[in-house]
């Protein structure tokens, strides 16, 4: 049964989350392949000390960009794509081996998994729009298309799409440090991407993008509930959304100064 399931894990630099997340995957099969994009960490070794395949690639920016060329590492059959920050729960796990030993009358080719996203290891943080936080995680090799290289891209498959009922474990990054660096280097793409589309902004853009989040994260949904880490999670994607458009502004103001001086 285990041979029936490819799983990938993307990594860069992730000792302190690889086993882990390959221990969880063991759970559902022996093949495991983790892409790495030049760790200078002990996560290599870790990886084939526990016995996963490592595949060397590029050094990549977002996890998207390098989807496609981890799935070409698998020949066929099922294939489930975790991080090495994300769990395989026991519930979800047997979930999966019914789909597998049921594969000839399950019509579903892709399966969309909520995602149950923990905060320093310890608060579920279920309000504020990160529950249920489906990601497509579980799908037939045979049924994909592409995965586009945007961040937050969503995959495309044929056939129809499924839904599983238990979670994915997703570890938050506690240390705001590390958070702070994610959202520049992300924004930053993110902005890039609303550039090129000849998205315009304004001084009032950076108000109405910061407490528009802060109502739909604080106060839409619910995100007060989860406590003083929901509250601090809420001004967080109120100020990771205005960085997007701050970012765009800084982009559009240079595109100007560099169209004025050409005139």
């Amino acid at each position: 049964m285990k041979n029936d399931i490819s799983a990938i894990i993307n990594t860069f630099n992730e000792e302190l989350h690889v086993e882990g997340c390959l221990k969880s995957l063991s759970k559902i099969t022996n093949n495991i392949i983790v892409v790495d994009s030049g760790s200078t960490d002990h996560t290599v070794e870790i990886a084939k000390a526990f016995g996963a395949i490592v595949r060397n690639v590029h050094r990549f920016q977002y996890v998207e960009q390098i989807r496609k060329l981890s799935i070409d590492f698998v020949k066929d059959g099922w294939i489930i794509i975790l991080d090495a920050d994300e769990r395989i729960t026991d519930e979800l796990a047997n979930e999966i081996h019914v789909i597998l030993d049921n594969q000839d009358q399950e019509i579903s080719t892709h399966f969309k998994i909520p995602r149950k996203n923990i905060f320093n290891g310890k608060k579920w943080m279920k309000h504020g729009g990160w529950w249920p936080d489906y990601q497509i995680r579980l799908f037939k090799k045979g049924s994909f298309i592409r995965w586009p290289d945007h961040i937050h891209s969503t995959p495309e498959f044929t056939g129809p799409l499924g839904y599983l009922t238990h979670p994915i474990e997703h570890l938050i990054v506690s240390s705001l440090e590390k958070m702070v660096n994610k959202t520049l280097l992300f924004e930053d793409y993110e902005s890039d991407l609303l550039f090129k589309a000849g998205k315009n902004v304004h001084t009032l853009t950076f108000f109405r993008k910061f407490l528009g989040e802060l109502y739909r994260r604080l106060i839409k949904h619910r995100g007060f509930l989860d406590g003083q880490v929901g509250i601090i999670e809420s001004i967080y994607q109120a100020y990771s959304k205005t960085i997007t458009y701050l970012f765009l502004y800084e982009k559009q103001h240079a595109n100007d100064t560099k169209k004025s001086r050409t005139l």
